[in-house]
């Protein structure tokens, strides 16, 4: 199989070992994720944010494969048992395909949103391990113990350490796709970096006591600027994307309309078509997996439209207010403390009382945060041709300042009416 893709060029799936992937590819759960958009409601900011979790998912799988490649090119530094043989290759290039196998409607928000749902990890180890499923079936038939093995690479647990970390570390292939495919499906160019160099730099840090397999490193000569741009480039689409501000309002008036929805549910008197795997999980009861494979971005999209219609008025004004693209707005809250917050949110609350709005569905807090470059629980190496193995933050200036520090965006979030009233009485 040959495809075509706006990120990576040419993609091929074609030798061998490409066998389990192209299977997996056929299967309904992998189909679903083109039904499930990358980057949720970012397309409200950015209007060609559609692309989907399956052209992530297949991008993901062919860097998987370019990483395999370049282990292999210096594998004469592992011992045999370290080396990637064919099955681990088709264990690793599964995982990659499947890591978010498990993603619900508008991806990451829908677990963000929704009270007590399952992380879409959980999804994805309970789709592949499932023996009902098309996935789990399709692993099954290649070797009974496979959907154990890449449930488990999915969570990031497998006995090659560097594998693992490649699945879900500072630098996995997961990220490496979606930075280069975000900032293009949005057209902002600071999720750029040179993939290619960065491959190209990775090496084994030397042997480690014990005889468990050596961790990747990267090479300092070469490739400290490649961490640094990869780094840089996540930080910058953070706060140029992920954090912007229609976007933070879009997902918090999905938030508010579902969580009205669960209370809606809870208090008897729901409103129609609530898909069952939403009210299940507003009534904290267990969701099956054929109820949550039947959720994706449509679906929710078409309860939201019968919700403008509901008999509750706060539901309908916010459903018919989201799907008319009229977002709450913003006020950022630079430089306060928590009691400054906690005050400015008071004062906002007050003030839609005042108006007849409820404060709970048309006012709120949004904290968003990121750290963009924490090294705990994955020490990268960088490796020199003389002198020990270093922290990439001991010697990179920039990777140095950004050790440990974590970024975080506060914002008041409201209904377009109450800005002028709400921006005079928090910053008069």
């Amino acid at each position: 199989m040959i495809l075509r893709d706006p990120v990576h060029g040419l993609i091929a799936f074609e030798s061998a070992e490409d066998d389990l992937l192209l299977c997996l590819l056929e299967t309904a759960e992998v189909q679903r994720l083109r039904r499930i958009r990358a980057l949720g409601l970012t397309a409200l900011a950015f209007p060609g944010a559609e692309h989907t979790r399956f052209a992530h998912a297949i991008g993901t799988a062919h860097v998987m494969k370019r990483l395999i490649a370049r282990l292999r090119d210096v594998e004469h530094e592992l011992a045999p048992e370290h080396r990637i043989s064919t099955r681990v290759a088709r264990v690793a290039t599964a995982a990659a395909l499947l890591h978010d196998l498990g993603h619900g409607p508008l991806s990451h928000l829908y677990e963000e949103v929704i009270a007590g749902a399952r992380p879409h990890e959980d999804y994805s180890a309970a789709m592949i391990l499932d023996g009902g499923t098309q996935v789990g079936c399709t692993l099954r038939r290649f070797d009974p113990s496979l959907p154990a093995e890449v449930a488990e690479l999915v969570r990031g647990r497998h006995p090659l350490r560097y594998l693992a970390r490649a699945v879900s570390g500072t630098i996995d292939v997961d990220r490496c796709d979606y930075l280069l495919r975000d900032a293009h499906a949005t057209g902002v160019p600071y999720g750029q970096y040179d993939l290619d160099w960065l491959l190209r730099a990775l090496r084994f840090a030397p042997d480690t006591p014990g005889g468990d397999a050596p961790p990747l490193a990267i090479d300092g000569a070469k490739g400290i600027v490649s961490i640094e741009s990869f780094i840089l480039a996540r930080h910058f689409m953070f706060q140029q994307v992920y954090f912007h501000k229609a976007s933070r309002a879009a997902e918090w008036m999905i938030r508010a309309i579902l969580s009205r929805v669960a209370a809606l549910v809870c208090s008897g008197s729901p409103p129609q078509d609530v898909p069952r795997a939403i009210a299940c999980t507003s009534r904290d009861d267990p969701v099956s997996l054929a109820d949550y494979l039947e959720l994706d971005d449509a679906v929710l999209y078409t309860a939201m439209h019968s919700w403008e219609n509901a008999a509750d008025p706060v539901l309908a004004d916010l459903s018919r207010r989201l799907r008319a693209r009229a977002l709450f707005k913003t006020l950022e809250l630079y430089g306060t403390d928590e009691a400054q917050r906690t005050r400015a949110l008071e004062i906002a609350s007050d003030i839609a009382t005042r108006a007849g709005l409820d404060p709970a569905s048309y006012v709120g807090l949004d904290v968003a945060s990121d750290a963009p470059f924490a090294e705990e629980g994955d020490p990268l190496t960088v490796i020199f041709p003389n002198g020990p193995p270093r922290a990439p933050a001991d010697v990179s200036f920039l990777l140095g300042r950004l050790r440990g520090e974590t970024v975080t965006r506060v914002r008041l979030i409201f209904a377009a009416e109450l800005r002028d009233s709400i921006v005079a009485a928090v910053r008069p």
